[in-house]
């Protein structure tokens, strides 16, 4: 038995990376986890990986409709949802002069619009129960910001301030609310960015590499579970050392 047997998790952007790892290890820890990706047969083969009755679903967390459809069938198929992870999310290179309205919107939609999206559909029941985990994936850009990167810093940045201030709306009813900002990660998101900007990226980290997905998993695991009780509002870093706070 794990230190997260009996409860019911929800990982937006799980069908690879960093969201399908933490899928991986919230149900290694006894987690019965709804794997959401916008790619349903994606979903499914993760899914169908993990123990515990782990079920996919699909969805465009951008869209208000398909997120509560979605949320729905999860909590139809669980019975609710104790552990919301915002993990899904998107990565483009531009600098502020070159960037297209369509590209500011689309990284605000996908990367900051959803886990507001997710986080309303999943927060009444987790008050009712008087139980709930809310963890958000942001970034240490959101800490440092980064060249061509200012849409997803502003994007990470905001998910950062949703984090704090919902918090403070729900930390006394039970319900706690964080959020993660891992430095670069070694995932086929990452090794689209540009060679010479990763590059330079990795040329800034004392520790000198990006991390393995692994290496994240168990942060996540830590405030999904009752030992993260304490944490509101937090910002935990696994970043290799990019940013040291």
């Amino acid at each position: 038995m794990g230190q997260l047997a009996g409860r019911r998790c929800l990982v937006t952007g799980a069908g690879r990376g960093i969201g399908e790892a933490i899928a991986a290890g919230l149900a290694a820890e006894g987690a019965r986890v709804a794997v959401l990706d916008l790619d349903q047969a994606r979903a499914d083969a993760v899914a169908a990986q993990l123990p515990g009755g782990a079920i996919g679903v699909a969805a465009d967390v951008s869209d208000p409709e398909q997120v509560a459809a979605a949320i729905s069938a999860v909590e139809a198929a669980f019975g609710g949802i104790d552990a919301l992870v915002n993990n899904a999310g998107i990565d483009t290179n531009a600098s502020v002069v070159d960037m297209s309205l369509d590209l500011w919107d689309r990284m605000i939609a996908v990367n900051l619009r959803s886990v507001f999206l997710c986080t309303k559909a999943v927060l009444p029941g987790m008050l009712e129960r008087g139980w709930g985990r809310i963890i958000n994936i942001s970034s240490q850009l959101a800490q440092k910001g980064a060249p061509d990167m200012a849409h997803y810093a502003a994007a990470k940045a905001g998910v950062i301030g949703f984090t704090r201030s919902l918090a403070y709306e729900v930390a006394a009813k039970g319900v706690t609310v964080n959020a993660i900002c891992p430095g670069p990660v070694d995932t086929a998101l990452w090794r689209a960015i540009p060679s010479g900007w990763r590059e330079r990226k990795v040329s800034e980290l004392p520790i000198g590499r990006p991390a393995r997905v692994e290496e994240i998993v168990p942060t996540a695991v830590l405030l999904a579970s009752d030992g993260g009780a304490y944490y509101i509002g937090a910002t935990l870093n696994p970043n290799g050392g990019d940013i040291m706070v």
